[in-house]
């Protein structure tokens, strides 16, 4: 049985019987629609979304769609623009979205976290960022935004203290090697090659350092305008992620070869580590706003954004499906 016949076949016998979770409300309405775009990235720590599909159409959708990121568009852009419904990202990135005036709403955590910032023998602590050279493949992003709010959090003034390049992954990887600049935030599959390659070392990981380890590090968003339309879709929807995110946990093995089939990862082995390193099971524990809260503050705090944070939580967040679910889905 391939993977993609063994995550059908779940589906088809019960996969939330076989996880020990009820698969729906008794009585609870179909979906105001049918059709889904969720956001296609390439990081192996969104492995609920991708596998996601089976269980979408267990809750009434017949037409999943994945969209590709569209050149140097961001997931919380790609929603704002209207070419996807739902998707997931980092929350300072999020949040640098909804600075940007995007009409997102977020409304889960989909996973504690997976980013980790790598540097040289010439930065131990976030603090030894100032006047280095980090690497971000683009300014406002995920990358920029998480490493922006870690260096306010320890006093650093992201705007000014730390010396900003551009460049694609590859090659910040190979400019990190080289010691030709002092740090550089990856996310799956790149800390996994960074440390099986041994270049640089790991100066903070978000799944195991506090503070960062008690927050969400991704979450679930859709455009506001779908949310308001299709508030039984969006439960409907966020279920499923839920579910396919305590597949990751209880099922790392199969779940990687199944994105590995998929096409979604190439490496096996880093698909592996990611299942087993990144925390899938905190979205039954954490409260999703004290992590927009905690990251909009360290934002502001760096003069990342100028928005209040309870302004942005009050106007675009929404916990009523995942409150709902997680009485729904105890186990």
């Amino acid at each position: 049985m391939n993977r993609r016949e063994w995550l059908t076949g779940a589906v088809a016998m019960g996969a939330a019987g076989m996880l020990g979770l009820p698969s729906r409300s008794a009585g609870e309405p179909p979906p105001e629609t049918t059709r889904i775009r969720l956001v296609r990235e390439s990081s192996i720590c969104l492995a609920p979304l991708y596998i996601a599909d089976d269980f979408l159409r267990s809750e009434g959708f017949t037409e999943v769609q994945y969209v590709p990121l569209e050149g140097a568009l961001g997931t919380g852009q790609m929603l704002g623009a209207g070419k996807a419904d739902l998707g997931a990202d980092a929350a300072p990135a999020l949040i640098m979205n909804l600075e940007a005036g995007e009409p997102l709403t977020i409304f889960g955590g989909v996973h504690a976290g997976c980013y980790e910032l790598f540097g040289t023998d010439r930065v131990r602590t976030i603090r030894d960022l100032k006047g280095k050279k980090v690497a971000v493949t683009q300014l406002r992003d995920d990358r920029h935004a998480f490493i922006a709010a870690m260096a306010a959090y320890v006093g650093l003034d992201p705007r000014k203290d730390i010396q900003w390049v551009i460049h694609p992954v590859d090659d910040a990887i190979r400019l990190l090697k080289e010691a030709r600049i002092d740090a550089f935030m990856g996310f799956p599959p790149e800390p996994q090659e960074l440390r099986a390659k041994k270049i640089g070392r790991v100066v903070v990981s978000t799944a195991v350092d506090r503070p960062w380890s008690q927050y969400f590090c991704c979450m679930a968003a859709a455009r506001r305008e779908f949310t308001l339309k299709h508030p039984i879709a969006t439960k409907r929807a966020l279920r499923a992620v839920l579910k396919a995110a305590d597949l990751c946990a209880r099922e790392p093995e199969r779940v990687a070869r199944a994105l590995v089939d998929r096409q979604y990862v190439q490496n096996l082995d880093y698909a592996r580590q990611t299942l087993r390193e990144v925390p899938y099971t905190p979205w039954r524990e954490f409260v999703p706003e004290d992590t927009v809260r905690f990251y909009a503050l360290r934002l502001h705090e760096g003069g990342m954004i100028t928005t209040a944070p309870q302004k942005l939580i009050a106007q675009s967040t929404d916990w009523r499906f995942l409150n709902e679910l997680k009485n729904e889905l105890k186990g």
